[in-house]
């Protein structure tokens, strides 16, 4: 998998969830802040991060950061979906993509709709299966996106034509 160079792109970038997450130690308690943020160009790269500190500005700013090293590139067709259904697993959440015509929208919940709206598809349908929590939605469906192959390199490696592998 090939390297971006998100210096070029345009991003935009969506906050998933802030969480307070309190440590107690000795002296009292320790509020910390934990953001999970997706960042995307709406042109076929993605990325989520992760990132934490004792205000909520900076844990978004690192989170921000995380999430440009942590781009990918994802296919998208020319009705602006995914080239064929496929399943996104991350822990013990699950997310099923599956391709839609043109006109249909997105149809996700929240976590998984912030991913598909940065990277870029117009129709697309997914159901989010199993735990419900917000940073494994957003991996499962970066994972699903990413296992996603182009139909004319999966017809490259088996020696057929893109008409014999889609019908």
């Amino acid at each position: 998998m090939k390297k971006i160079d998100a210096s070029q792109l345009e991003l935009a970038d969506n906050v998933v969830a802030i969480k307070r997450v309190t440590k107690v130690v000795k002296g009292g308690r320790n509020m910390r802040f934990a953001a999970l943020i997706v960042v995307g160009d709406r042109n076929g790269h993605v990325g989520a991060g992760v990132g934490k500190a004792a205000e909520i500005p900076e844990a978004i700013r690192k989170a921000k950061e995380d999430a440009i090293k942590n781009m990918i590139e994802v296919p998208i067709n020319e009705a602006g979906s995914i080239p064929y259904g496929f399943t996104g697993e991350f822990g013990s959440a699950t997310v099923l993509l599956k391709s839609a015509p043109e006109g249909t929208g997105i149809i996700a919940g929240g976590p998984a709709r912030s991913v598909l709206d940065l990277a870029g598809y117009r129709n697309i349908r997914t159901k989010s299966l199993g735990s419900n929590n917000k940073q494994n939605v957003v991996l499962a469906t970066l994972n699903g996106l990413k296992s996603i192959q182009d139909p004319s390199e999966i017809a490259r490696l088996r020696g057929k034509s893109v008409d014999e592998i889609l019908n």
